[in-house]
Order: C-alpha cells, then structure tokens, then sequence
C-alpha cells in the first residue's frame, strides 16, 4: 500500500477525491481518498502497485483539481521542538533527491506555517546536503509538508510529472491599470497552456483575438497588453484607458449571437457568467466552424458535484467536436486564481 497527498483548493478536496479516484480506476488501480472540507488536501491510499505506480499512469496535468502531489516517504509526529532535523536525517537516510521543497497546505491555517518554514528551511538544507541527501541527478524532488512545527509529512514527487510551481501555484500581481482582477485568470491561462517557446507566435501583437462578454476588459487588457486587435463583445461599457489604446473594438452585442465577418480571428477568449453547458457549446461552435484558431474560456461551475458536472459536460464538448470531424487539444485546470470555475484551453490540431 502507499500513500499519496494531492493538494487543491480548500473547499474542492471532495472534486479532487472524485476525479483521482476515476483516473485511478481506469489506469487499473485501486484505492480510496480520505477528505477533510476545507484542509486543502486529500489523500489517497493505494491499495496495489508499486509506490510510483501513480506517477507512472496518472500525469498531473491530466488532473483538473489536483494543483501539487507527492507520495508519502514516512509521517513524523510530536518532533522535539530542540531538534526536528535529525529525525527527518534518519528518515531519509540513503535517498537522493533533485531539490527539497517545504510545503504546507493553502488554507489560513497552512499560511501561519509559512514564517516557520523560512526559518526551518535554511538549517535544515545545511543538515540534508552534509549527509548528501540532494544530487543534482536525482529523479525526484522531496516534500517536507508541515501540518505544523511537530507534525511532518516527507514524501517525493518524480520531476517529470509534478508541478515547478511551490504549491502548484502560480503567484502573479495585479496591474494597477487593468480594469478588473479576473485579468490574472487569462494571464495565469496563458502561463499554464502556452509554452513560453510558443509566446513569440501564439502571444505577439498584430494577432486578432475577440473577447466575448469583455466588459470591463479584465481579459481584453491581457490581450491589448501582448499587441493583440481585440474586438470586445458586451452590452456594458469597457474600460476608457482600453479603449484610448485604439486596439479595441467594443460590440455591445450579445456573445452568444455575435459572428466574426472575417475568419482571421486567432484568440477566443470568453470569462461569461452562464452555464458551463451553454458556455462549452459555444466555444465548440466556434472551433468546428473554423472562426478562431485557439480558444480559453472559463466554465462556471455549480456548487455541488462540480467534478462529475465537468465531466458531462466535456463528455458533450468531445461529441460535438468529433461530430464536426475536428481534431482538437483539450486541456482543463483549475487555476489557482480561479474559484467556482475551471479554465480550458481548446484548439484546432
């Protein structure tokens, strides 16, 4: 049996369950998830294979609620506050690691960790590379998950299939000139879909791009800001600065009945509060009639069951597109400045 801790946002632990256990079964194993509501957290207890049989038949970015995860090496209870480092030396006694990572969950209770862990993590380093415990050529990076400065979990996560992200968070700031703070969603899309290698051809000015249900302009400034011609699809009214850029063509049309003229449009974006029914079957109309190349869009998601909600809902998405004989890319994350939605990336291949 071994022990695997998958983090999320807390108050998604029962969605992170639900799809690790589905992912689980259909690469043939077999386990149960243990979920507290709001810990941020869950862990799943494999009851067969080896202890990397996860890593080696699940990717983390096939996994939509799962931010970070790591298999668990040993639990260390009741440390003495004198002398937590040995303990955590002997349990890691003739295992190498790439990096070391000291983690802890992203709830208010995990934070207050945080000022520990920076003064824990400089000594603590020191003892482990001394006993030679980190070798650039490992192939897993070690977790030190702090519930609290007594109770650790260490564990290890393969460096090819887990987040660089401390966390799996991406932390970015805010722009004091964009008009909303949904803007860091379509930034944080940007950064977890598009490679950087990519940025110079699917990111740079002069691409045409349409932002449905734009107002105030939160995702239309993140395309202004990359050189992008917008034309902004809302019945409200945009940002003045946005619209002084001479980049933006405001449409106070409806985003559910608005059609490109032309078929030059790259960037579909849409962050529209309606159904993630309605919003998926739109998105899809546009890819199947070749009106724009790439597509991100949020789909709002209903307080409960919000995983197996998702998965009909992808199940439809899958239908239309192979109905309208497209091969497409489908990605889906729940990013971390996202909250009761989900971001996809869906594109032509």
């Amino acid at each position: 049996m071994s022990r695997y801790i998958l983090y999320c946002r807390a108050g998604f632990e029962k969605d992170c369950a639900n799809e690790i256990q589905h992912h689980a079964t259909e690469a043939g194993l077999f386990g149960f998830c243990r979920a507290k509501d709001n810990f941020g957290y869950v862990e799943f207890e494999l009851t067969n294979g080896e202890d990397s049989a996860l890593f080696k038949k699940v990717k983390l970015d096939k996994l939509v609620f799962t931010r970070q995860w790591f298999c668990l090496i040993e639990e260390l209870f009741d440390l003495d506050p004198s002398d937590r480092i040995s303990p955590i030396v002997k349990a890691l006694a003739g295992h190498e690691y790439a990096d070391i990572t000291l983690d802890y969950a992203d709830t208010n209770e995990g934070k207050a960790v945080s000022s520990f862990t920076k003064k824990f993590v400089v000594p603590l380093q020191k003892a482990l590379n001394k006993q030679k415990v980190v070798q650039n050529k490992a192939e897993a990076v070690l977790h030190i998950f702090l519930f609290n400065s007594q109770h650790i979990l260490l564990g290890f996560s393969p460096c090819n299939n887990r987040s660089d992200l401390h966390l799996g968070i991406r932390r970015l700031k805010f722009p004091a000139s964009a008009p909303s703070r949904s803007t860091l969603k379509l930034e944080e899309a940007f950064h977890y879909f598009i490679a950087k290698s990519d940025w110079p051809t699917k990111l740079s000015g002069g691409l045409n791009a349409v932002d449905l249900g734009a107002a105030p302009g939160g995702w239309t400034y993140q395309l202004v800001q990359r050189g992008m011609m917008v034309s902004a699809i809302d019945n409200g009214p945009m940002n003045k600065d946005l619209m002084e850029t001479g980049q933006v063509k405001h449409l106070r049309e409806d985003g559910f009945k608005y059609e490109p003229k032309k078929r030059n449009v790259h960037w579909l974006v849409c962050d529209m509060v309606e159904k993630p029914t309605r919003v998926a079957a739109l998105m899809v109309k546009w890819i199947v009639n070749d009106w724009c190349k790439e597509a991100i869009f949020n789909l709002k998601l209903p307080m409960k069951q919000r995983y197996q909600h998702l998965a009909q809902v992808v199940e439809q998405m899958e239908v239309a597109l192979y109905e309208g004989g497209v091969r497409y890319k489908l990605q889906i994350k729940h990013l971390y400045h996202d909250r009761e939605e989900v971001t996809c990336y869906l594109t032509r291949i």
